[in-house]
């Protein structure tokens, strides 16, 4: 779960609780992004319960939070750096556009959704160095016309 988009959430949550938490929302906020980044998803939980909302805005944190219960093994983002992993989408983002944009989007190029599809799961196998294992099974090699 990329953390970015996390705390995009996690700002839409303090947005909906900001009438309950008024001059207290940045330090409330700050809180809950420190939470964030050590993965305590059961704080962050615990702290917008306690803003009781009433009314047609009662149910919007609950659906906030529900994104973080979800998602909360995915979250451990203090753990995930501790091992020296990434948190963020960018080094995937830019993996894909590496292995997988630069062969599809040379000049001239037109590609099937098959072809696109296959060519993709070959660039992937290169790219993972797994090549060889693929290449040797004689079932992924297409016979002689």
């Amino acid at each position: 779960m990329d953390l970015f988009h996390a705390r995009e959430h996690l700002s839409d949550l303090a947005r909906s609780l900001e009438f309950m938490l008024g001059d207290q929302r940045e330090d409330w906020l700050a809180a809950r992004l420190d939470d964030l980044d050590h993965g305590d998803i059961d704080g962050i939980c615990k702290a917008a319960r306690a803003c009781h909302l009433t009314g047609i805005k009662k149910d919007e944190p609950d659906t906030a939070l529900g994104y973080f219960e979800h998602n909360a093994p995915r979250m451990r983002y203090h753990w995930f750096r501790s091992r020296g992993l990434f948190v963020g989408s960018g080094v995937v983002e830019a993996g894909c556009k590496a292995v997988i944009g630069q062969r599809l989007k040379q000049s001239g190029m037109r590609w099937t959704v098959a072809g696109a599809d296959a060519i993709i799961a070959l660039r992937c196998t290169e790219a993972s160095s797994a090549c060889e294992p693929v290449c040797l099974r004689p079932r992924t090699q297409t016979g002689a016309a």
